[in-house]
């Protein structure tokens, strides 16, 4: 069975709200009942009390006869009767007769009054009745009865009665229209967030609930804004992602498609002897080079998944700064002699660094590669020195620079800042400088770039002079 929340609110808060108000009826009611009836014994007693005072202390019957009179005008009787119980004053037969049982005698003997507030009837009516004693020398010379008939009484409760029914029905009216309007409120915010979440659920990540810390319902929506923006970055990362394999799948299958039809073609060409006999040779070391380059293509993405997956342990220890650049120019001394490039080392003798040794010279030959291919005639600086925290390392050329796009793209796996450009074999995949800036981050440090076009390029290494 399906109830809408907004009647489950409404009937919630209506049935609270009768339930208080029955309970609160029926007491109101019981305390009004006794306040009426208890007033009507305190009138009869005083009465009672005033007239035996009057007579003990006058002596005389005629103030019987006086309280008659005044007492017949609001509708009270009273009659004086012995210790036999026998009625002295009036003597009329439509004078209250005692008929006080014996318990009764028994209190009036000890100096104690009886009292009635109802339930007892007197020529067919119901009264409310108050027998006092009147004591003589400690014993019971006889006594004072007061009856006052009910129905006044029971008008005044009737009348309060229907006050409060007035009242409550009015109350009721009021608390329908409020928890009415409070339940359409509630059920309004509980709406946005349903509706927020079926734009969420149909893929619309931009669903926001106005929020608030109000109460619990705004604390959620704040809660539901929250995860909004967390799906949505999951979701652009996600789809990041999914660019990035698209992007990683052609960009392999354009990088082995080139060698690989290199090598089918001299094959194909030396099976069918369609290759000269003096170029033979040459195409031997054609298919050899391009055999090389896959092997160092597949080397690369293969050490790339191992460091980007933390599988690479790293063998840390405190190196000279000036051997490692020593040993890097040496290495490439001749590829940048071959484009008229100098090579020039500045650094501080007493400059030390902490890192794996062989990461370390990976890191600086990939980006002197680079700084090489994308240099001609001009120069390489590599310097170094250090701070009281770390170890800067420096690797500054004067080629033809990048834009600020290729510079924020630079560090992107299989990117290449100019795809036309394939002339020299070194970080020709474009994998290189994404490995890098993993290896130094493995190393605690950080790697900053700075380039302008036709001006050149400078990288930046930073790594701590310990390991937190």
């Amino acid at each position: 069975m399906r109830i809408k929340y907004i009647y489950q609110q409404f009937f919630s808060h209506i049935s609270i709200l009768i339930i208080a108000f029955i309970i609160v009826s029926l007491l109101f009611a019981h305390f009004v009942e006794n306040m009426v009836y208890e007033n009507k014994v305190k009138e009869l007693t005083e009465y009672g009390e005033t007239i035996l005072n009057d007579f003990d202390r006058t002596g005389q019957e005629f103030v019987f006869s006086q309280y008659q009179h005044v007492l017949s005008s609001q509708n009270i009787n009273f009659s004086i009767f012995d210790q036999m119980g026998r009625v002295v004053y009036p003597v009329s037969t439509s004078s209250p007769q005692t008929r006080i049982t014996e318990e009764g005698w028994k209190w009036l003997s000890l100096g104690e009054k009886i009292v009635t507030k109802h339930n007892i009837k007197w020529l067919d009516q119901d009264v409310s009745l108050v027998a006092l004693p009147y004591m003589g020398n400690g014993e019971l010379v006889g006594g004072i009865l007061l009856i006052s008939p009910i129905s006044g009484s029971r008008e005044i409760i009737t009348e309060m009665n229907q006050f409060l029914l007035y009242a409550i029905l009015i109350t009721l009216s009021v608390s329908f229209l409020l928890s009415w309007i409070l339940s359409k409120v509630h059920v309004s915010r509980i709406q946005k967030i349903r509706k927020a979440t079926s734009k969420i659920a149909q893929g619309d990540y931009n669903a926001y609930i106005p929020a608030s810390n109000f109460d619990e319902i705004a604390e959620m929506a704040n809660d539901f804004n929250e995860m909004v923006d967390q799906l949505k970055s999951s979701n652009e990362e996600i789809d990041n992602l999914e660019k990035r394999r698209r992007q990683f799948i052609a960009d392999v299958s354009h990088e082995l498609r080139t060698p690989l039809t290199t090598i089918s073609g001299v094959i194909e060409g030396l099976k069918n002897n369609m290759i000269e006999e003096d170029e033979k040779e040459k195409g031997i070391q054609l298919v050899s080079q391009e055999t090389k380059r896959l092997i160092r293509l597949v080397n690369e993405n293969l050490d790339y998944e191992r460091i980007r997956s933390n599988q690479v342990k790293l063998s840390k220890e405190r190196i000279q700064v000036k051997e490692v650049l020593e040993v890097i120019k040496d290495h490439l001394l001749l590829q940048a002699e071959q484009k008229n490039i100098e090579l020039i080392i500045d650094v501080d003798e007493q400059s030390m660094v902490f890192a794996d040794y062989d990461r370390l010279i990976q890191i600086l030959i990939n980006i002197t590669k680079n700084s090489i291919q994308f240099t001609n005639q001009g120069s390489v600086s590599l310097r170094g020195y250090q701070t009281d925290e770390k170890t800067i390392i420096e690797i500054i050329d004067t080629g033809i620079g990048m834009d600020k796009h290729e510079v924020e793209a630079v560090w992107r796996r299989f990117y290449k800042a100019d795809i036309s450009r394939k002339s020299n074999q070194f970080g020709e995949f474009g994998l290189g400088l994404s490995i890098v800036k993993r290896l130094v981050e493995l190393h605690e440090g950080k790697i900053d770039v700075i380039s302008e076009q036709n001006i050149g390029t400078k990288f930046t290494i930073s790594l701590p002079i310990k390991s937190s």
